[in-house]
This record gives structure tokens, C-alpha cells and sequence, in this order.
């Protein structure tokens, strides 16, 4: 059997029909930057969200970075953020002039440490950036209260957490704002790039719609330095065909997650742990290699991820690798001065995430074809 790491083909043949329909609407009006559709679709998702405004932007880094520079967040300031993410968030933050500061993630969840946080604040620190790693909620109390007892702001990273929820609140709805990526990959994909910030600071969502059309209020006056990041009227009107079926689609990728944390069981894979104040949205299904840092060494820390790839691969399985090289040993980061061993747990998660196929539209076969491999793994 054959199982891609991911496909888009059942929700393709689901929605062609309104995705072509849609294509037709916005090419009839001849009009593809800020218009209808993008109109539209920022009302619905901020009300989907529980926020009170949404700005589309060109994609996911975008939203971070125009978001950070509306809080006039830049040069001698720093931003927290966790040591295991994707690299947009870290660039993000650069690219507003401030310092990047890692924090450690709890080594269950992947997601930032808050017991770490405040070690970390400075005099400096104007921000935390906590990401909703593979669509499973930080856990934002603690955050919220570190934030409020040092006045700072709070910038969600959610883009890999469309619709998942804290304590039955959306993610995206409890910081100052929020971004959010539609690479065609996430839970609610675009057909390109695309993005959006959201937050319930009316001037706030006027200054990052300023920054994303450089830096103009209006056509040819520019208040600010801006960029050229907007959502084009056919992104968001692919976006606004799958919207009304995001919670249909996360619930399909639950039922997923779910088969393979009740039927994995071997003992030498580490399977995701849930925050039970959580509901995750499983845009990544990421498991670990058991034991690794303990028995084999730091020094074959990775050898196992390795053995599994192999199998799996072999078997028709595919695997993805969420991230391979941590953010503090990636080349452009190499004038921050961090060496090997600096932030150990990011580098453990590097070495032993293995993620495996999670898409809407998995058949139970597939799913249990996976497992069934999985169980059967002896390294």
C-alpha cells in the first residue's frame, strides 16, 4: 500500500465544483486586490476566530512581521519566542530590527515552556510569540498572566492551529493579535500564498492594513514605511469556499489522531501528549523515537529517527521531518553565537520528530496500515 505524507486529492474532488464557480466570479469582475471577496472572507473569519477584525495579507510571516511592527515593536527591542518552530517566526521578528530570544518547549508537548518564560524577560522584551505547534494549543494561562505582569504584548502564532481551541476559546482570540498562514499545506489552505492577522484593536487592524499596502491610508498618501504583502480577491475566495468546512475537516483529522493514539503501541515511539484543556486540530501528527538521548547517546541522538524513516518509507509510508535543524544552529542565525548544546531540548525534538501521514480524507485502511507498521517496528 502506498500513503503519501499528504495529498490534497479528496478535498479536491469534494470542492471542485465552488473552487472552479469561485475562480469564475472573481475573474468575471476583473478585479483581484481588495475587493469583494477579500471583504468578505476577513468578516467571516474574524467571527470564525471570536475576533473583532481581520487583515489579509500575502501569507503566514507576513502576518507576524506586519503584526510586530503595528505594535512599533523594533530596533533594541526583544521578542520571545520558542526554540522549536518553524523559522518564520524567529524571521519575523528580525525582520522588524528587534532580537530574537529563544525559550525551550516543554518536551511532551513541543509547544513553548511557560515555566521557562520569565527566566528569559528583560528590560527589553516587549513581546511573546507562542506558536500553536502541529495544531496543538500552548497552554495560554500561564502565558497571559506572565504577559499581563510584565505588560507585554502577546502575538499568537496560529499558523498551524486553524480552529483549534484553549479551554473552548479559539486560539488566535486571547493575545493582542494573532497570525495565521494559508500555505496550501494548513487546515485551511489557500491555492498559494496567503495569510491574515486578526485582533480586536481597531487601530491596530488599521496600521497592519496600512504596512501591508505600503504603508498607505489611502491611494497615494503613505504614513509609513511599508510592504507589499495583501490577499488577492481569488486566494480569498478559494479560502471563503473552504471556511464554512474547516471544523468539518478538523474533526475528520481528530478521528485520525485519535485511531492512531488508541492503536499505536509500541514501546519504542513516543506518541503526541494532549493538554485535556486542549482540542487540537492535527495539522501534524508528529511522534518521537523512544529512548534515544538515554541508550544510545548524545552522540547517535537521531540514529533511530534515521531507522524509522527507512522502514516506513520502505513500507510505501510517507514521513516528513519537523524540523531537522533547530532554529539557533540554522546558518542565518549563526551571528547570535549559539552552539550545539544551547537549547538541548529543541535539539532532542530535531533529532527524534518524525511526522506521519495526517490530511483530510485518510480511508480507516490507510489509517490502519500505518499503525499496524508502526506496531511492527523493531529497531
Amino acid at each position: 500500500m502506498k500513503i503519501p505524507f499528504v495529498t490534497f486529492k479528496p478535498l479536491e474532488a469534494e470542492l471542485d465544483a465552488e473552487i472552479r464557480a469561485a475562480f469564475e466570479r472573481v475573474y468575471s469582475r476583473s478585479w483581484y486586490v481588495e475587493g469583494e471577496e477579500d471583504e468578505a472572507f476577513e468578516k467571516a473569519f474574524a467571527e470564525y476566530c471570536g475576533t473583532s477584525y481581520c487583515v489579509g495579507v500575502g501569507n503566514g510571516l507576513d502576518s507576524l512581521m506586519l503584526t510586530l511592527k503595528g505594535l512599533g515593536i523594533g530596533k533594541h527591542d526583544e521578542v520571545i519566542v520558542p526554540s522549536n518552530t518553524f523559522i518564520a517566526t524567529a524571521l519575523a521578528v528580525t525582520y522588524t530590527g528587534a532580537r530574537v530570544v529563544f525559550v525551550e518547549p516543554d518536551i511532551r508537548t513541543f509547544e513553548i515552556n511557560p515555566n521557562l518564560i520569565e527566566q528569559a524577560i528583560t528590560p527589553r522584551t516587549k513581546a511573546i510569540v507562542p506558536v500553536h505547534l502541529y495544531g496543538q494549543p500552548c497552554d495560554m494561562d500561564p502565558i497571559m498572566e506572565i504577559a499581563k505582569k510584565y505588560n507585554l504584548y502577546v502575538i499568537e502564532d496560529c499558523a498551524q492551529a486553524h480552529g483549534a481551541t484553549y479551554k473552548k476559546q479559539r486560539v488566535g482570540s486571547f493575545g493582542t493579535a494573532a497570525g495565521f498562514s494559508f500555505y496550501p499545506g494548513k487546515n485551511l489552505g489557500a491555492l498559494g500564498d496567503a495569510g491574515a492577522s486578526v485582533t480586536n484593536d481597531k487601530a491596530l487592524a488599521a496600521k497592519i492594513r496600512a504596512l501591508g499596502n505600503y504603508g498607505s491610508d489611502y491611494k497615494y498618501h503613505h504614513i509609513y514605511k511599508g510592504n507589499n504583502s495583501r490577499l488577492d480577491e481569488l486566494q480569498a475566495a478559494f479560502l471563503s469556499v473552504k471556511l464554512p468546512r474547516l471544523d468539518k475537516m478538523n474533526d475528520n483529522r481528530r478521528a485520525t489522531a485519535k485511531k492512531y493514539l488508541e492503536g499505536i503501541k509500541n514501546p519504542n515511539v513516543i506518541l503526541p501528549f494532549v493538554n485535556p484543556d486542549t482540542n487540537p486540530v492535527w495539522h501534524i501528527f508528529g511522534i518521537r523515537v523512544k529512548t534515544e538521548a538515554e541508550e544510545l547517546g548524545r552522540a547517535k541522538l537521531g540514529a533511530g529517527r534515521i531507522s524509522l524513516e527507512k522502514y516506513l518509507n520502505n513500507a510505501g509510508i510517507g514521513t516528513n521531518k519537523h524540523y531537522p535543524i533547530p532554529m539557533h544552529l540554522q546558518e542565518c542565525y549563526k551571528d547570535m553565537g549559539f552552539k550545539k548544546g544551547d537549547f538541548p531540548i529543541a535539539e532532542e525534538i530535531s533529532a527524534t520528530e518524525l511526522s506521519i501521514p495526517m490530511y483530510y480524507g485518510m480511508k480507516d485502511e490507510e489509517v490502519q496500515y500505518v499503525i499496524d507498521k508502526l506496531n511492527e517496528w523493531n529497531p
